[in-house]
């Protein structure tokens, strides 16, 4: 079955980017010039996603408003006759079928991908977390769904992260596949959150893309609360191990944390010398500061 559907997990405070982030959606902080979920959203439909659902809170309506339609701002460019921006302006709007369901309580990301089950229903779905921007030739996500159609399992996507960094992250326990398939396909045995170093499995990193069967939504249901009172997507995939294969995916391309500020600072400075309009100039700057 293809994936067609994509569940965007927005609903958070976003308290690591206080206080630029206390009237405002931290999925709609800019990198450049585009917001950080825009990146996502164009990413899963490069990959052939024709739903996108983004889960959200009251504190939101700034995502439902960037893409939606802007009939005011579209009138008022065109009477300006700035046409190259009006087509990128009403791209926004064109990109995607997109829905959104509310997480009423923030209960973790476990939770968020739950409140998403009745718009997903009975099918392969892949979520995508706009903290993580990933940069490449292939987009990140189909490179998952593309291993989901090998597998006909749940694939997470991982990232080698220096040893000393692995108790950020989930890590996986597991072995690359033989028999053909992808290179870059490992079987997890195991998922470990936030090890101690001298604990972690691997140096292998769960990042923000996963394509999960739907029988993720029973494991969601049975799983307790864990840290913090939330309910853990991770706690929920190693259930999902006892009864179906789960895959690891070593992505290509650059992935940027764009959920701490220093990783949204690299982002925003790469992201920007990689631009045909202002990336030479910038450069220019870039090279002329006083580091010392």
């Amino acid at each position: 079955m293809r994936v067609r559907k994509a569940v965007f997990p927005a609903a958070g405070w976003g308290t690591r980017f206080l206080p630029a982030t206390k009237a405002q959606p931290k999925e709609m902080l800019p990198l450049v010039d585009k917001p950080v979920i825009q990146y996502a959203v164009e990413e899963a439909v490069a990959a052939g996603i024709e739903q996108v659902i983004i889960v959200t809170s009251s504190q939101k309506r700034a995502i439902e408003d960037h893409f939606d339609l802007n009939l005011e701002l579209e009138q008022l460019l065109e009477s300006r006759g700035d046409i190259d921006m009006l087509r990128q302006i009403r791209a926004i709007s064109d990109l995607a079928q997109i829905s959104y369901v509310r997480q009423k309580e923030q209960l973790g990301l476990g939770h968020a991908v739950l409140v998403a089950k009745e718009l997903v229903g009975h099918e392969p779905f892949a979520v995508i977390l706009s903290d993580d921007v990933v940069v490449g030739e292939r987009p990140c996500i189909g490179q998952l769904i593309h291993a989901y159609l090998e597998t006909h399992a749940s694939v997470v996507a991982v990232t080698e992260v220096p040893h000393e960094e692995t108790c950020r992250y989930g890590i996986i326990d597991g072995h690359l596949v033989d028999g053909g398939l992808d290179p870059r396909l490992y079987k997890v045995s195991g998922l470990v959150e936030k090890p101690d170093p001298a604990d972690a499995p691997s140096d292998l990193a769960i990042i923000g893309r996963y394509v999960l069967t739907p029988k993720i939504f029973d494991k969601l249901e049975q799983t307790q609360r864990g840290a913090g009172g939330e309910i853990q997507l991770t706690d929920a995939i190693e259930a999902l191990m006892q009864e179906q294969d789960v895959y690891g995916y070593a992505i290509e391309g650059k992935r940027y944390d764009a959920g701490t500020t220093v990783g949204w600072l690299k982002a925003s400075v790469e992201l920007a010398m990689q631009r045909q309009d202002i990336g030479g100039e910038f450069r220019r700057y870039l090279q002329g500061l006083d580091l010392s």
